[in-house]
């Protein structure tokens, strides 16, 4: 039986043949590769750092309670990870294209590998645990930046745009099932051998990563580029203002100077915007990309789908173990059903990717997403039924698959191979001010409804259970906050239904359309 060019481990030789000659990273290449070889080898590492994304939400009591610390000093734990992962990304971007982005991917994960292994060992390394861990998160925030533009760049520039989709398609479905596998994992190990556990396993998985990646990832044409210093200066210290105001926001109970910070932030990246405009040699940011309009439309619509990723556990994995009274691994195997059909489908949504307009996928995907938390939403009670918490797990995967990959293909598929590093960049910073967004908006509805439905004594009751079961008295006010909460990213990523819809045909399908017009005539 013949197998399609879009399945998950055909079509050798679609490499880069196709390039003209010009400077290769580290020599060139000799002989042709599989880039379906290639791109397995780079998700391994792509689907590592996203996990640890959300892993240590499950282990921040554990972490506290280890190290003697109070509930801020942990959070800085997840706080520092976030703010270097989102902070340089569109520099990261640019640097694979200038020094390639098999190099600076290598580059990254062994950052990476290396600061995890002292995150697991931070309570026995010299001076201060907790002070080891966030230092070491902050490192791995930085490996992880400079890896994941280059696992989207690496797909833009080695499979034929007519055939990306299912490339892409894989590369949405581990960002989708991380977002799951992280908490569930992380509920795992803690409850197993311990918190440090979930940093120390990144150490033999990013061995391996790295030898995949060093014997599959071709060695791809690299651009000469002027670098733009002040570029990278304004829109590093923009990012940094609103990312770090976000995040300590609702810690800090919004004060004047956080409210400072977004808005230097803001103001830093308006002047990053017009210096891209007027710099007459080479901007960090080329703005004609955003002439394109499916990544315009793809940027814009993938800021409401991380603000609703990331927001939308949070008070799901509270009802599970509030209320329903779940250990930490019991909530997390909940979303099983959500993992599973996003890994089945999502193959379907990359074949269909390729042949489809991307509204009639990434509408679709989005609005059955936003129907799963309506449904979770409808079903926070105490007694909720677990069947149909399930249904709501499998539909918000089925969505997921039409929702990561066919967005992530649209944004990228007609970009030029010399920015497809700044363009990746461009996608996934914006994803993650998206996802730092929700993290932020989410944590504040959830304080300002458990303390409208439970009042202030029943607030402090239900905002220290973690783990334990409320007293039947308080259950249903915080099920009803947990709710109401669940409805703003329910809310949030029906902006992406409606930007998707402004999505056009890319480029093959305008062309095989003409044709078909032609040959009529």
């Amino acid at each position: 039986m013949c197998r399609s060019r879009d399945d998950w481990g055909a079509s050798p030789g679609l490499l880069s043949a196709r390039s003209p000659p010009g400077p290769v990273e580290g020599g060139p290449v000799t002989q042709e590769q599989n880039p379906w070889r290639a791109l397995w080898a780079l998700i391994l590492g792509f689907f590592m750092i996203l996990i640890d994304t959300t892993i240590v939400t499950v282990a921040n009591p554990s972490i506290q309670s280890s190290l003697n610390v109070d509930t801020n000093a942990v959070i800085w734990v997840t706080s520092a990870y976030l703010l270097t992962y989102a902070v340089p990304l569109l520099i990261t971007g640019r640097l694979g294209d200038r020094y390639g982005p098999r190099r600076i991917y290598l580059v990254g994960l062994a950052i990476f590998t290396l600061s995890s292994l002292m995150c697991g060992l931070a309570d026995t390394l010299p001076g201060s645990a907790i002070g080891n861990l966030i230092a070491a998160r902050a490192i791995q925030g930085l490996g992880a930046s400079l890896m994941t533009p280059q696992t989207m760049a690496v797909i833009t520039r080695t499979f034929p745009s007519s055939s990306r989709g299912g490339a892409m398609a894989l590369w949405g479905a581990v960002a989708g099932i991380a977002s799951i596998a992280g908490p569930l994992a992380g509920g795992v190990l803690v409850d197993g051998p311990g918190w440090e556990w979930i940093f120390i396993v990144n150490v033999p998985i990013g061995i391996v990563a790295f030898v995949a990646a060093w014997v599959l990832v071709p060695r791809l044409e690299t651009h000469a580029h002027s670098f733009d210093w002040w570029g990278v200066v304004l829109s590093g210290v923009g990012m940094f203002g609103v990312v770090f105001g976000l995040q300590e926001g609702h810690v800090q109970d919004w004060a004047a100077w956080v409210w400072v910070c977004i808005g230097a932030g803001v103001m830093f990246l308006g002047a990053f915007v017009w210096w891209q405009t007027r710099n007459t040699q080479e901007p960090l940011l080329p703005l004609e990309l955003f002439r394109i309009r499916n990544f315009s439309v793809a940027n814009a619509a993938i800021v409401a789908v991380g603000f609703t990723a990331t927001g939308m556990f949070i008070p799901i994995v509270y009802f599970l173990q509030v209320v329903m009274g779940m250990t930490p691994t019991q909530s997390a195997l909940m979303t099983a059903p959500s993992a599973l059909a996003t890994l089945v489908l999502a193959r379907l949504a990359g074949r269909l990717t390729d042949r489809v307009h991307p509204r009639w996928l990434a509408m679709p995907g989005t609005a059955l997403v936003s129907v799963s938390l309506w449904l979770y939403a409808a079903l926070m009670r105490p007694g909720a039924s677990i069947g149909w918490l399930l249904v709501a797990s499998f539909l918000l995967g089925a969505g997921s698959a039409f929702m990561w990959g066919p967005m992530a293909t649209t944004a990228t598929r007609d970009l030029p191979p010399r920015s497809s590093g700044a363009g990746s960049g461009v996608y996934n910073a914006t994803r993650q001010v998206g996802s730092v967004l929700g993290s932020a908006a989410v944590a504040t509805l959830i304080a300002a409804r458990i303390s409208a439905e439970l009042g202030a004594g029943g607030a402090a009751s239900g905002g220290e259970s973690t783990s334990l079961q409320l007293p039947a008295a308080l259950q249903d006010g915080f099920s009803t906050a947990m709710a109401q909460t669940l409805a703003l990213p329910a809310t949030a990523v029906l902006v992406a239904t409606a930007l998707s819809a402004l999505f056009i045909p890319p480029r093959h399908l305008r062309e095989a359309e003409a044709e078909v017009r032609l040959s009529a005539s």
